[in-house]
């Protein structure tokens, strides 16, 4: 792109049909040191119900940084989250095993005519509601096995999960009760009107599930992670992949991280020149895990500044996440504890006390396991550390947490700083910590 075209502040409003990667057009580009501003549309629900898509979700169109490329990272920093639905439906899947052939969230047909991907539109309300253009039949491929439907207050802080007659109320006004954006092109899940759970009272508290760069190869939004990854490898449709090689060239954008949420710090391999930072999947909470593996899907805003980190050559994301969302004991020490500490030295004949900072370290798996263990890979290449170090300081001083299950895992421990100072991250650490 020409120098004019890079923005100091770039607002996105264009999404993707499901797939990242170097083939999706640029929504425009940033300057290193900018801020990107979205508004974006729910993943999961709307799209799995919405047959022309060809992954799970509806993310912004790729942006591009400048200077960055390959090799480098990019440092997310969310200075603001605003949910705009008033409310939305979720629960756990049903698949529809006619309405797709290889996998339900990517390899759509019409389960009468035949059509892949098909045209679709709205006909009522309920699960039979979306039609194939063509003809006529229910091509939604998914269903709820247990759903219910959320309202929320004014200020988006709480939510209450709502009877048979208020599901039905906000699915006839399913596309202002979601807040599409103008160029969205789902269907809202709002329509379905499951009335489960009612009179339920949850704390909100919104994040964004699905945000980083683009990968080197086109794949579903919603794969781009090593637990659901999984099924792409030997699937017979426009996006398998050959085995764990080929797939090991995603950025793991999707994590589900309830910690991923205003005041956090992303920081994000760039796999391809200019980044092709990516933004959507905004929920209004989540408890970790995902334990239904879907929560409550909505429209929002969001606000970012990005900043490029020169040659880190990570494999996937590493969160800084807000002080009060650290495990107890990865938080940064008390003046009080560092006295305590030098007490302990000086009585132990100990030089001096290691200066450390927070760092979660971002690994992905088919299981949890195996996510923990590419997270240890991870660490220790970024850190220069040998796995039995990684894992003596992360149980010491950090710990392992669920993202999402199967396979989606924040590696934590106080990291020595002059590795920090290294690998240039300790700048980031220090002014997120105030250290």
């Amino acid at each position: 792109m020409a120098q004019k075209e890079i923005q100091q502040e770039l607002s996105v409003d264009q999404y993707t049909l499901g797939l990242v990667g170097p083939e999706q057009e640029w929504a425009g580009a940033v300057t290193d040191g900018g801020t990107i501003k979205v508004h974006t549309p729910p993943a999961c629900w709307g799209p799995m119900i919405t047959p022309e898509f060809k992954g799970g979700h509806e993310v912004t169109r790729p942006i591009r940084v400048e200077n960055a490329n390959v090799g480098d990272a990019i440092a997310l920093k969310i200075n603001d989250i605003e949910v705009t639905s008033i409310a939305t439906s979720t629960g756990s899947m049903r698949e529809r095993e006619d309405a797709f052939d290889d996998d339900p969230f990517v390899d759509h047909k019409c389960p009468e005519c035949g059509t892949k991907w098909p045209q679709s539109i709205v006909e009522g309300t309920g699960e039979e509601a979306i039609k194939c253009a063509e003809c006529g039949a229910n091509a939604s491929s998914f269903g709820f096995e247990y759903g219910y439907t959320v309202a929320f207050n004014d200020d988006q802080t709480v939510g209450l999960t709502v009877g048979e007659s208020g599901a039905d109320d906000l699915a006839n006004r399913a596309n202002e009760a979601m807040a599409l954006p103008e160029n969205s092109r789902q269907h809202p899940i709002l329509l379905y009107k499951p009335s489960e759970m009612p009179g339920t009272l949850g704390h909100l508290r919104p994040f964004i599930g699905n945000i980083g760069t683009t990968p080197p190869i086109e794949i579903p939004d919603s794969h781009n992670a090593g637990d659901f990854g999984q099924f792409l490898i030997g699937a017979d449709h426009d996006w398998g992949l050959a085995d764990e090689k080929e797939l090991a060239k995603r950025t793991d954008g999707h994590m589900d991280i309830n910690a991923v949420r205003e005041g956090a710090v992303l920081i994000c391999p760039v796999k391809i020149d200019g980044g092709g930072v990516y933004i959507g999947d905004m929920h209004a909470n989540q408890g970790d895990g995902e334990l239904s593996l879907h929560t409550t899907d909505v429209s929002g805003r969001a606000e970012l500044d990005v900043e490029v980190i020169k040659n880190l050559d990570i494999d996937g994301p590493i969160l800084l996440p807000n002080e009060e969302d650290l495990p107890h004991i990865s938080k940064p020490h008390t003046e009080q504890e560092i006295e305590r500490g030098k007490q302990l030295a000086t009585e132990y004949d100990i030089d001096e006390i290691d200066e450390m900072g927070p760092l979660q370290i971002i690994g992905s798996g088919a299981t949890i396991n195996d996510a923990t263990e590419n997270a240890f890979e991870r660490a220790g290449k970024l850190l220069n550390m040998t796995e039995g170090e990684v894992r003596a300081r992360c149980t010491f001083t950090g710990g392992v947490e669920i993202g999402r299950l199967p396979g989606v895992v924040q590696l934590t421990m106080l990291a020595p700083m002059d590795r920090l100072e290294e690998r240039g991250l300790a700048d980031l650490v220090r002014v997120q910590y105030d250290l």
